[in-house]
């Protein structure tokens, strides 16, 4: 996750300070392919102790696809998706992340990375509307809600590409949101109707239990013998 932070600023800084001097240019790209090196040194560590290598790699084709994909120069964008496929896919191994702390987490990054993507690829676009960091994350921000109110939108055949996946991203997690809440809702009704069995079962026991005893008492009274202490006394003299 450090170096997904690393990963991030690295990214962000020639996209947010254009005006920046080569050095810091060259800095942050030999930043981003070294976290990019890490992950991908990390799936063949871990392709190499599988036993089985051609089940690891139908089983975790997304981190392949996110190790080879940024290998394609016209799709170098890609390496902001697959650092985040990746960062992604070791943290649900390492540490059970709770839901919507992962959901919050993923609209965030998504968030950011679109905007910082889409202004890259729009501001130096002869035709593009998305010139400024505002713009872009406004522009982030209707496209993932799936509002779209048009005022901002990418003229770059790259740019669409990205909102699509911006688009894509939004409907999955608003769904994952519903289905959470929805869940959320469907577990507490059920754990009041085993509260509520609970007590109903409790209740017919000791239902049970007081049947039995006045059965007992019953018998005990109508036992012969079973008269007071002073008569008991008298049919013993």
């Amino acid at each position: 996750m450090g170096m997904a932070v690393v990963f991030a600023v690295a990214y962000a800084v020639p996209i947010v300070w254009p005006d920046a001097s080569r050095a810091v240019m060259d800095a942050c790209a030999v930043v981003e392919w070294v976290v990019w090196g890490a992950f991908s040194l990390d799936y063949l560590v871990r392709l190499v102790l599988a036993d089985r290598r051609g089940e690891f790699v139908r089983t975790h084709w997304l981190d392949l696809c996110a190790v080879l994909l940024p290998l394609i120069r016209p799709l170098q964008l890609l390496r902001v998706v697959a650092t985040v496929l990746l960062v992604g896919q070791r943290a649900r191994m390492a540490t059970q992340i709770r839901l919507t702390t992962y959901v919050a987490g993923a609209v965030v990054a998504l968030m950011m990375f679109g905007s910082l993507a889409v202004l890259s690829v729009e501001r130096e676009s002869p035709d593009g509307n998305i010139k400024t960091m505002g713009d872009a994350v406004w522009w982030s921000f209707t496209t993932m809600t799936t509002v779209g109110y048009g005022d901002h939108a990418p003229t770059t055949g790259l740019g669409r590409m990205i909102a699509v996946g911006l688009m894509l991203s939004g409907i999955a997690l608003l769904g994952v949101v519903t289905a959470n809440i929805a869940a959320w809702f469907i577990a507490r009704f059920e754990s009041d109707d085993v509260e509520e069995r609970r007590q109903t079962a409790a209740i017919e026991a000791l239902s049970e239990e007081v049947r039995a005893l006045r059965a007992q008492v019953a018998a005990l009274s109508e036992a012969p013998g079973s008269l007071p202490g002073k008569d008991r006394t008298h049919d013993r003299v």
